[in-house]
């Protein structure tokens, strides 16, 4: 969303990016030319009320939401925001697979089926959360869009001119996300304990669940093959000195992290839950993107990679699709015919 935002404003719109609270890793990437509205609250039932005044002063043309419990909590609210202002929800994760995994799921999906029809666009990251919506939700196939997410490939690559890896032989592996469940990096760390000893991995990221990952890899006697860095806010050079990004999650949207270490030139080893990682392998170039089930299959994809050091970014793998011009461009074609 950051990224979108940075290319709408780059453009003839007035673009205004509203927070709920100005905290966080991701601050450094705040799109400059754009106001930032800091609403100074952790918690959406807080900020509802703040945020719904904001946007009568603003009386934007149109609000775009990318979170799921926002997205509800703005049509919920519909008849409080100025006349005419038109309502664009992004959905970042695959109903089917996200809402039994999460708390109060079933009642946000009592309120999809209730609300999301009332949306003047659902922006979906892959034709599967597409016909999610339209087949599980009645969501209007008209008022469904399928954007990829931006990736920006040459910032990327050039902050990668110099990749990272860790000595030693065997292969490298990377992993990148928050450490909760929705993740799956102890079903990592078990396929990790079947490779040979030599196998490295590194995993991005910090969450509630750091100390039970450590205390895994303890007991599978894997402790001196796992680095747990915490978050890097450059992670693009080991992306690029990695043998392979690996993502064993349980449930996703569509996955940025994977989509920027195949713009760093590195494959990808991805579980079917992935959201729509079946549709990036069908686009990417043949054997850059690898669909494996946790467990034994999981294990075998890793266990083929070779291994390849490496002094610059291997040639990018990812799709044009998903270059950042292209789908900003594919944004604003989506908001540009809201008035048809």
């Amino acid at each position: 969303m950051l990224a979108f935002a940075h290319g709408l404003s780059r453009g003839s719109c007035e673009t205004s990016l509203i927070l709920l609270s100005r905290t966080g890793p991701l601050e450094r990437l705040l799109p400059d030319g754009i106001t930032v509205i800091d609403l100074a609250r952790s918690r959406l039932r807080q900020a509802l009320p703040l945020l719904l005044r904001r946007l009568r002063e603003l009386r934007p043309d149109v609000v775009v939401s990318s979170f799921g419990y926002v997205n509800l909590a703005l049509l919920a609210s519909r008849r409080c925001l100025p006349s005419g202002t038109r309502l664009v929800l992004r959905e970042a994760n695959l109903p089917s697979l996200a809402l039994p995994q999460v708390r109060f799921g079933g009642a946000m999906g009592f309120g999809y089926r209730r609300l999301y029809r009332r949306a003047d666009r659902v922006i979906c990251s892959s034709g599967r959360m597409a016909d999610e919506f339209a087949e599980s939700f009645a969501v209007p196939r008209t008022r469904l869009a399928v954007v990829p997410n931006p990736v920006d490939e040459a910032g990327l690559r050039l902050a990668a001119a110099e990749p990272s890896r860790t000595p030693g032989p065997g292969p490298r592996f990377i992993a990148a996300g928050r450490l909760v469940r929705q993740k799956g990096f102890e079903r990592l760390l078990s396929a990790l304990a079947e490779l040979p000893g030599a196998a490295q991995l590194t995993i991005f990221g910090e969450g509630p669940d750091r100390e039970a990952l450590i205390q895994q890899a303890e007991r599978f006697g894997i402790s001196t093959r796992v680095t747990l860095p915490g978050f890097v806010s450059d992670v693009a050079p080991y992306y690029a000195g990695a043998d392979a990004f690996v993502m064993p999650s349980r449930w996703e949207g569509m996955p940025n992290a994977a989509l920027e270490a195949l713009a760093c030139g590195t494959p990808v080893i991805a579980t079917p839950e992935s959201g729509g990682i079946a549709k990036l392998a069908a686009a990417a170039p043949p054997g850059a993107v690898t669909v494996a089930a946790a467990g034994d299959a999981f294990v075998a994809a890793m266990r083929s990679v070779e291994t390849h050091p490496t002094a610059a970014p291997r040639p990018s793998l990812l799709p044009e699709a998903y270059q950042l011009e292209n789908a900003v461009a594919a944004f604003e074609a989506v908001l540009s015919k809201l008035g048809e």
